[in-house]
């Protein structure tokens, strides 16, 4: 299984720090999740901030070069991208960086990839922002590519969009079959039938009763194709507001909301917040809905004892 519980941090925003303290910081919060029971750790990959966790001026870290510098300071947790757009990275580059990380973790990286969708980003970066149906067009090619450096020898393919000759990848991935490749997504015509033909994982958003739904859909596609269902590592991802109690939680909410300018039912709307044991029975639900693992976005994510709160 690729995860059970995991931990991403979408945001570097830390306005008492000044930039040259910014690493030990996420630093901290990496081995605090490890140590508190997070079985993986996750970051964006974006250049820019996205809109609906923070304004563009606000810091934002390069993933894979943040992910080898965490390799160093970790010693269990998966370490992986939730997810890196398809048309960010040349395919055969993206598969290197992925296997080195693999290489400096000693097996515990993971390729998280999709079909990319923050336009902005591509404009301001001078990304190329194909249509979506080309874009998944490049996704099917970057996941044969992929797997077939991480596992053949010296690949050859030829795409209509990218095409690698020879392309030996050393030194070779340490996890046994490559790097597990998850796609981020729910899209139930393309992106799901991608996850059932080529991905070890996919990750879903929504409640309870959306996710069950996404996961009927993927266990369809799963029998048209004759893969597996149990070979796919299925997990959601949501924010999670814990307190030490139910007053505490909604304090902290109401904090978030007020630092962000929003509504307090408008995060709670799409948030787990509660006190641990309420937090438990939102994540029991979740699992029965048939999902493999949990990973988490947490408001708070500074705060040390509400990531070992969160951990126990």
């Amino acid at each position: 299984m690729l995860t059970r519980f995991g931990l991403q941090l979408p945001s570097f925003t830390f306005p008492e720090l000044r930039e040259s303290q910014l690493f030990e910081r996420i630093a901290a919060i990496a081995t605090a999740a490890e140590g508190a029971g997070f079985d993986s750790l996750w970051v964006m990959d974006h250049f820019l901030q996205i809109p609906m966790v923070g304004g563009l001026e606000e810091p934002m870290m390069e993933a894979y070069t943040l992910l080898g510098a965490l390799a160093a300071r970790t010693t269990s947790a998966r370490l992986g991208t939730l997810v890196t757009g398809v048309t960010y990275r040349n395919p055969a580059l993206l598969a290197k960086q992925v296997t080195t990380l693999d290489v400096l973790s000693g097996g515990r990286a993971v390729l998280g990839i999709g079909a990319a969708w923050f336009d902005q980003e591509h404009a301001a970066l001078g990304f190329d922002f194909p249509p979506l149906s080309e874009r998944f067009e490049r996704l099917r090619e970057a996941l044969v590519i992929c797997r077939a450096m991480f596992t053949l020898d010296s690949p050859d393919y030829e795409g209509s969009y990218y095409r690698i000759a020879h392309a030996a990848n050393r030194p070779r991935p340490l996890c046994p079959g490559g790097p597990p490749i998850l796609i981020g997504g729910g899209g139930e015509r393309k992106t799901l039938r991608l996850v059932a033909e080529l991905a070890d994982a996919c990750n879903v958003f929504g409640d309870a009763q959306t996710v069950r739904h996404k996961l009927d859909v993927l266990n369809r596609h799963c029998d048209d194709v004759g893969r597996d269902r149990s070979e796919i590592t299925r997990t959601r991802l949501g924010t999670l507001i814990i307190g030490h109690s139910e007053a505490d939680a909604d304090d902290r909410l109401r904090a978030y909301a007020d630092l962000r300018g929003m509504d307090p039912a408008m995060v709670a709307a799409t948030a787990m917040v509660g006190d641990p044991d309420k937090v438990v029975e939102s994540a029991g639900e979740l699992f029965a809905a048939g999902l493999d693992g949990l990973i988490f976005n947490m408001v708070d994510a500074g705060d040390l004892e509400m990531i070992g709160l969160a951990g126990d």
